[in-house]
């Protein structure tokens, strides 16, 4: 009723998707508002239309349970889990608890479900319904609003209701596409309230309902059953400030209220048992001596619904029938539940329920909610297995063993990303502690203040904990000592060094030498006796990171950085093999593991390495990819590949706008890794606009930072920079710091650099000789962007040299170097050059490829290699039948009609 414009937004949504194009919904809007109708007419409304509708319904109780709702949504699916590739089949078995596995990556577990959606969309449209979305399970919920992000051209839609007024998590929906529902105007308020009271109404009494309920269907459908007749004839009484909804809470208490007290506790177990399953209601109420007939004055209340399913009136109705209740009501009911619920079929419920009944302590029962809790993390449940062990560690008598439950508990909520919940939890006195246990419970605090804050005093914690654990886990201290280090130098600010000087001095890992131990000792070593002593200890590291065959737990690697770390080092030695081994590994096993909690920050480094390597079309796909992850997971947004990547395309207006983004977020300290590499990019872009003061000033500032102190990068930039604005002693200086760690280094990318900063401050045959070295040297290495600025800057010298011949031959080899790669701002340089030569410079052709997206192109090579729309998908977390709607795009951009043909193009 009075629902025209929302009615047609559903048919529109329904028919987007029947014509093959994805479309998502979120209902939003107060209790009792009309979602729920809503979605029933979209159900209503699919059917005729030839769609498959499958639903699921969030309840407030059964948040701890993981994958409870998607298993509710997925369940009769599951049937075309053969379909999907191994891996992503072997995710969703152990998620449903259906098979044994290592613990899936939750993003690995979407994938599986985007793809099921799929498969089974080809043969039908699908419309997939979630009611009470704020009260689904955290593990469903990240799932499906991934999924909700990812979907495009299948024949899927999926709606989503979601309750507002900050009840249950709504945090993972925000950002898809919204329909917020308001009240019903006056004149249909009117209508709904005829309908619902058959005998006549005083006119003030109707006005004063239509004005309390402000619209809401329910509450104009629910306030008249709960007013007395002499007051609905013209009776008076006080008015009532409650909210809309809370009143139609209390209207269903007041109803149930009224009802025998046998059929008041029949309701109690159906509202504590929300699965709906009518032989567990009868047991349950056999136990508790209850007859079946108890259950008739409910249904005839309007309360209860007993058919296949136990269904409540209303959600409001189940919470009210269950906060009305006693405590000691609430343990019965419980402890009748957990006697009726099969121990080997539902062994997690049962301990819930149990837990439920104990009134103190119950080591049995916590033991068992521990054993819930390994379940649940097994089958990737972090929240729900974080749920359980708060809830052990509360029923547990034993102090110590209570702590060490409040530990794991606030360690698991730290994992599932509900790191202020953990510190409250910690905050809390957790109990006597072992020296071991207390050591980690400090790391865990420090983790935390990481996370939430990236505050300075973070360093601090992680190395006082890193202390506190050498002579109890020497290993673990030294990893510790690493995560210190990494945020010192993410941090800035100076702490760097007292962290490194503190690591040097700490225990012997105990156990045989790691690549995160040399890693430690390489940068501790570095940072506090000079880069050329710690260069060589570095290259160890890395290349023990390269030549180990489990550089990452493939089953672990959201909680394993250190091949990124590496990866990152590999640019302080100046070793292009060892950066592109390493930043290309770490996304190839972040793919492999569905990790895509750290598949962004991967993909963001070897753009940055693409970047270095002159693919500047390949850094933008990866890039664009790593952005597209990050909004679809909801996590923090990763500015610094696009920064240096459109610094190196000479996009002046983009540099600025992130480089301010970055400048004013609180999240980046000023000397912190991100500003920095703002300031690296900066530098990058006024070198090539030759806007040579600002380009020195960005470099100098870039410099400063530990994170660019140990790579170096920023020393090449500073010294031409210099150079040409006039400062021969500033290049000097950072030429001299250049040429020892190039001389640490030996590589070609290390020589070819430093031979090329010794030919801009030089002058005469030295200088050229110079040039020629660094262009020998760099021909040698993958850092292609530099050979074409080396290109550049000698073909200026010789252009002043009065050398125009040879000149232009450098300046064409640069121009057209740098063209191709599409850094346009020292093309622009090399063009002017040689104009000034007297010749014109010829304009890049332009290709069939420059109309697609970073995204196409991305999504062209990987086809061209021959992958298959269901592997291309795989690797880019996306279905088949997307990644064929993609191709039809790029053959009709690129004139052709066939992958034979696209494998024959050359594409940039």
């Amino acid at each position: 009723m009075g629902r025209r414009a929302e009615r047609e937004t559903v048919k529109q949504l329904l028919a987007q998707a029947h014509a093959g194009h994805s479309s998502v919904l979120v209902v939003r809007g107060e209790a009792g508002i009309g979602k729920t109708a809503l979605i029933e007419h979209a159900h209503h409304t699919a059917a005729p239309m030839g769609f498959r509708v499958e639903s699921s319904i969030g309840v407030e109780s059964e948040t701890q349970f993981a994958f409870a709702g998607l298993h509710q949504l997925c369940g009769a699916l599951l049937d075309r889990l053969g379909a999907l590739p191994d891996p992503q089949q072997a995710a969703l078995g152990v998620a449903f608890g259906q098979r044994a596995g290592a613990t899936p990556d939750r993003f690995l577990v979407a994938l599986a479900v985007l793809n099921l959606l799929a498969e089974v969309a080809e043969e039908t449209p699908l419309l997939c319904l979630v009611d009470d979305a704020q009260w689904l399970d955290q593990a469903t919920a990240q799932v499906l609003a991934f999924v909700a992000r990812r979907v495009a051209a299948e024949r899927v839609a999926l709606v989503f209701a979601l309750r507002d007024h900050g009840e249950g998590d709504v945090r993972p929906f925000s950002g898809l596409p919204q329909l917020r529902l308001d009240g019903l105007g006056e004149t249909d308020a009117r209508a709904l309230l005829a309908a619902a009271v058959p005998t006549p109404l005083d006119d003030g009494v109707r006005d004063r309902i239509i004005a309390e309920a402000r619209g809401n269907p329910l509450a104009l459908l629910e306030l008249p059953h709960n007013t007395q007749p002499t007051q609905l004839a013209g009776g008076f009484e006080l008015p009532d400030t409650l909210s809309v909804p809370h009143r139609i809470e209390d209207a269903f208490q007041h109803r149930s209220g009224s009802l025998p007290a046998e059929t008041q506790l029949l309701l109690l177990v159906a509202a504590a048992e929300p699965t709906g399953e009518v032989a567990l209601l009868w047991r349950a109420a056999e136990h508790l001596g209850i007859a079946r007939e108890a259950a008739a004055p409910a249904e005839a209340a309007g309360l209860l619904e007993i058919d296949t399913r136990v269904r409540f009136r209303h959600p409001l109705a189940r919470s009210a029938v269950y906060r009305a209740a006693t405590p000691p009501d609430h343990r019965r009911v419980h402890s009748a539940l957990a006697a009726a619920t099969d121990p080997r079929t539902y062994p997690d419920r049962r301990a819930w329920h149990r837990a439920q009944s104990v009134l103190g302590t119950d080591e049995e029962v916590a033991a068992e909610l521990e054993r819930s809790a390994d379940r649940a993390r097994a089958r990737g449940g972090l929240a729900a297995g974080a749920a359980f062990l708060q809830r052990s560690a509360t029923l547990t008598p034993d102090r110590a063993t209570r702590a060490r439950r409040a530990l794991e508990a606030a360690r698991a909520k730290h994992d599932a990303g509900a790191s202020e919940s953990a510190r409250e939890l910690l905050t809390a006195e957790v109990g006597p502690l072992d020296p071991l246990q207390r050591a980690r419970l400090d790391l865990l605090r420090a983790q935390i203040a990481f996370h939430l804050t990236r505050g300075t005093e973070v360093p601090g914690m992680l190395m006082d904990a890193a202390k506190a654990l050498a002579p109890l886990d020497a290993a673990l201290s030294r990893e510790t000592y690493l995560h210190a280090l990494d945020a010192a130098i993410i941090n800035g600010g100076g702490d760097a060094v007292r962290v490194a000087e503190a690591a040097l001095a700490a225990p012997a890992p105990g156990v045989p030498t790691r690549p995160v131990d040399l890693l430690l000792d390489g940068l501790a070593t570095t940072l506090t006796r000079g880069y050329a002593a710690g260069a060589p200890g570095l290259r160890r590291a890395l290349e023990a990171f390269r030549d180990s065959p489990h550089t990452r737990s493939v089953q672990n690697s959201q909680s394993d950085s250190w091949l990124w770390l590496a990866g990152r080092n590999a640019v302080a030695v100046l070793d292009d093999d060892l950066l592109y081994v390493l930043a290309s590994r770490n996304v190839q096993l972040a793919r492999e593991a569905g990790a895509l909690a750290t598949l962004p920050a991967a993909l963001s480094f070897l753009s940055i390495t693409s970047v270095l390597m002159g693919d500047l079309a390949r850094a933008g796909e990866l890039a664009t990819e790593a952005t597209a992850i990050t909004q679809a997971t909801g996590g923090v947004p990763l500015h610094h590949a696009h920064v240096i990547l459109s610094a190196s395309r000479g996009d002046q207006a983009e540099t600025t706008a992130l480089n301010a983004i970055i400048a004013q977020a609180n999240i980046y300290p000023e000397e912190g890794v991100e500003v920095s590499l703002a300031q690296y990019a900066v530098a990058i872009l006024h070198n090539g606009l030759g806007n040579y003061a600002a380009a020195q000033d960005a470099a100098a500032r870039a410099c400063r930072s530990d994170e660019l102190s140990i790579s170096s990068a920023g020393l090449p930039e500073l010294i031409e920079a210099s150079v040409r604005a006039g400062e021969p002693e500033r290049a000097a200086a950072a030429l001299e710091r250049f040429s020892s760690r190039a001389g640490a280094c030996a590589t070609s990318w290390a020589l070819g650099l430093q031979a090329r900063s010794r030919a801009l401050t030089s002058t005469g045959p030295a200088a050229e000789k110079h040039y020629r070295e660094a262009i020998e040297q760099l021909r040698n290495c993958r850092i292609i962007t530099h050979l074409a600025r080396t290109h550049l800057v000698y073909g200026e010298w010789l252009r002043r040299e009065g050398r125009r011949q040879d000149a232009r031959e450098q300046l064409r080899t640069a121009h057209q170097l740098l063209s191709d790669m599409g850094a346009e701002a020292f093309a622009e340089r090399a063009a002017r050059e040689l104009r000034a030569t007297g010749e014109h410079p010829r304009k890049r052709t332009t290709q069939p490829t420059d109309a697609l997206t970073a995204h196409e192109l991305h999504i062209a090579r990987l086809v061209a290699t021959g992958a298959t729309s269901r592997e291309v998908g795989a690797q880019l977390f996306l279905s088949p039948r997307t990644i064929e709607a993609h191709l039809r795009n790029i053959f009709r951009k690129l004139g052709i009609t066939s992958r034979q043909q696209l494998r024959k193009m050359q594409l940039p």
